[in-house]
């Protein structure tokens, strides 16, 4: 009993002086220091572009500690010194907005710099590093406390962020010839798109809706995206791109296969006029096209030309184009089989051709007894074009051309024919190939 009493003594002696010697660890005595929190090597950097003041631009670097938080770094250059600038993780993506997610610490002026420790969105929801990555918001810096409307640098974050993937389609000019520009497609990481319009010569305090419609813009069709209408003043628009108005899915990629077509209004209250118009997705034209003279025939002053241009889905965008048509008409058109001085049947009915303008615009995809029949089956087809002067009348004829295999090379040879047996008779044949 005595040596199990001394051994116990022995133990306690030992871990006292184990314990003094570790709260005696540093040189002047005193407690242990806390431990540093360090970086994991997690680093994700966003970029932050000019909105209010082209010069001011810079990056939003997330880095993760190791102690579960968020390190959040902001560093914009050609900030003014003196100047302090709020800042914000908000919900949604830019082009939509959204509510203050989490309020961070502000942008020092002289510095261009501000350092967030994030753990937590302002409503005490946790978040850390992956779900900042994968957050579905966007980073706002504004002038000042007292200046919010006004902002010096914007980008999206998280699942918002663009892959650097783009598509960039034309819109031509429809009521205004002045009056052009583009809409950009750019994918984000989570598969949505924003749409960027993006049009010259628009007048300031005008604000002129957008839409992307079905079909192509030769056919027409029913609204399937509203857009956010372009700003007169800046001739630009910003919409987020997930679905269609009827909640059907549409994201990036198929943009890209959509059939259909954007359509810029003169605003509001004048739905009907258009400045800019452009196909996009299946729909978009690939460049190569094919023009076809169409000869005068009951009026010597009409004449023009049949343009067929081919898209990416293989269908064909026909454009007739006539001079001198007069204001009011009506003209209907087809195409026939055989060659014109054969005559066939009607093979396909293009869109009339409206007489203040001389132009028709019309989808080719099939033939009317719906055999399909797209851009590279039009240069080989055996036909001609007839213009009409009107339904009512569709024996008169105001213009006429061969087209496909038809299509006449240029080349011809003329052969004389003497006088027989009438004196002052004579003329000569021509072949053309």
């Amino acid at each position: 009993m005595n040596l199990k009493i001394e051994q116990l003594r022995n133990f306690t002696l030992v871990l006292c002086a184990m314990v003094i010697s570790s709260c005696s660890s540093d040189d002047n005595g005193g407690t242990m220091e806390p431990m540093e929190t360090g970086e994991t090597g997690n680093v994700k950097a966003y970029q932050l572009g000019s909105v209010s003041d082209p010069g001011i631009s810079g990056t939003a670097t997330f880095t993760e500690l190791d102690d579960n938080t968020v390190s959040l770094e902001i560093n914009l250059q050609n900030t003014s010194d003196g100047e302090m600038h709020p800042a914000h993780i908000h919900f949604n993506t830019a082009a939509e907005g959204g509510d203050i997610a989490v309020s961070l610490e502000a942008v020092d002026g002289d510095s261009g710099m501000s350092t967030t420790i994030i753990s937590q969105l302002n409503d005490g929801t946790p978040i850390t590093y992956d779900g900042l990555l994968n957050f579905d918001g966007y980073i706002n810096v504004h002038f000042s406390a007292d200046d919010l409307g006004t902002l010096i640098a914007q980008g999206d974050i998280g699942q918002n962020e663009l892959t650097g993937m783009t598509k960039v389609y034309a819109l031509g000019s429809v009521s205004d010839p002045d009056i052009s520009g583009i809409a950009t497609f750019e994918e984000r990481v989570n598969g949505e798109a924003l749409a960027t319009v993006d049009l010259q010569n628009t007048s300031a305090g005008e604000m002129h809706p957008g839409h992307i419609h079905f079909n192509t813009a030769a056919e027409g069709g029913d609204i399937a995206v509203s857009l956010i209408p372009v700003n007169g003043a800046t001739g630009m628009s910003k919409t987020n791109i997930n679905a269609q108005d009827d909640g059907t899915s549409l994201g990036y990629s198929a943009l890209l296969n959509f059939d259909g077509y954007i359509n810029i209004h003169f605003s509001a209250d004048d739905l009907g006029t258009l400045i800019a118009q452009g196909d996009i997705g299946q729909n978009e034209l690939t460049g190569m096209s094919k023009v076809y003279a169409l000869g005068s025939v009951s009026d010597p002053d009409i004449s023009g030309t049949a343009t067929f241009e081919e898209r990416i889905n293989g269908e064909a965008l026909a454009t007739i184009a006539l001079e001198n048509t007069p204001a009011g008409g009506s003209h209907p058109g087809h195409i026939h089989f055989n060659t014109a001085a054969e005559g066939g049947g009607i093979a396909f009915t293009f869109v009339n051709v409206n007489g203040d303008t001389g132009i028709s615009l019309t989808n080719v995809a099939m033939l009317d007894d719906e055999t399909a029949f797209g851009y590279a089956d039009i240069l080989d087809f055996d036909g001609y074009i007839n213009i009409h002067l009107s339904a009512e009348n569709l024996a008169t004829l105001i213009a006429q051309g061969d087209i496909g295999q038809n299509e006449l090379t240029g080349m011809s040879t003329a052969y004389p024919l003497g006088e027989v047996d009438v004196p002052g008779i004579s003329g000569t044949a021509t072949f053309f190939e």
